[in-house]
């Protein structure tokens, strides 16, 4: 019998940068009255509350969740109703200059640099470092037009494995590269979850936008999890369902 169900959030939970909406927050807090879940992403601390905790209804049922900000380089979780971090696998400061040098020159070397930018296109989240293409305040209407096949930043993240392959980079989101310390991502935040929660890879299920190689869903997969892409958060939703629906028959809801 699954014990866990891990979310990817933007693309899966939620459109890039928006917050979830009421059917899915209330899918969400339904499905934490039956089983523990967890979620992972690129986005920071700060993109949580914003995205995922401002439209969750307030309650008992948050105590069976867990966040993973920064592709699980940070863990997050509820600690006598107050939101605690366990852990932060932040970068020296030297470090963050040679992963910002070999962005800047990858950026230059693909000539993919956007003529309109929103906001900060490199961005520091301590124990990750990530370039929004197009800034991280674009519309996304635009995010969405930039590079739906991934082929651009394939490219780039290409030429980021040989200048710094002492550190992990992967694709997430609509116009982002993600790049954490060696053997960070978020298959080390799985590893975390199945040390703290004590519930075995193979009682997890998986749901993310991201599952193909490079994508930074993928390591999850390549971990064991049992793992289903989705192409938007309205699949998101049906599955939900359907997992409320099947645990309906099973448990009596704690919530």
């Amino acid at each position: 019998m699954k014990q866990l169900i891990v979310f990817d959030l933007d693309g899966t939970l939620a459109e890039s940068k928006s917050q979830v909406d009421t059917e899915m927050s209330g899918l969400l807090y339904k499905l934490l009255g039956f089983i523990k879940v967890a979620v992972i992403s690129g986005g920071d601390w700060p993109q949580f509350e914003k995205q995922l905790l401002s439209n969750l209804p307030q309650g008992e049922g948050l105590e069976n969740l867990f966040l993973l900000p920064t592709c699980g380089t940070k863990f997050y979780k509820l600690i006598c109703g107050k939101w605690e971090k366990i852990y932060s696998e932040d970068f020296t400061e030297l470090e963050k200059k040679r992963i910002n040098d070999a962005l800047t020159k990858a950026i230059a070397e693909t000539g993919f640099k956007a003529e309109n930018t929103w906001g900060k296109l490199i961005e520091d989240r301590g124990s990750q470092i990530t370039y929004s293409a197009l800034g991280q305040e674009a519309p996304l209407t635009e995010k969405k037009k930039w590079d739906p096949d991934f082929l651009k930043r394939e490219k780039i993240k290409k030429i980021l494995d040989i200048s710094i392959p002492e550190f992990s980079i992967h694709l997430g989101g609509t116009t982002s590269v993600d790049i954490t310390k060696p053997g960070i991502d978020k298959a080390y935040g799985i590893m975390k979850l199945q040390d703290t929660l004590e519930i075995p890879i193979h009682n997890m299920v998986f749901i993310g936008d991201a599952l193909f190689p490079g994508g930074n869903d993928y390591p999850v997969k390549e971990a064991g999890v049992l793992s289903i892409q989705v192409r938007d958060s309205h699949e998101t939703k049906r599955i939900i369902e359907g997992m409320i629906a099947c645990l309906d028959e099973v448990y009596e809801p704690s919530i």
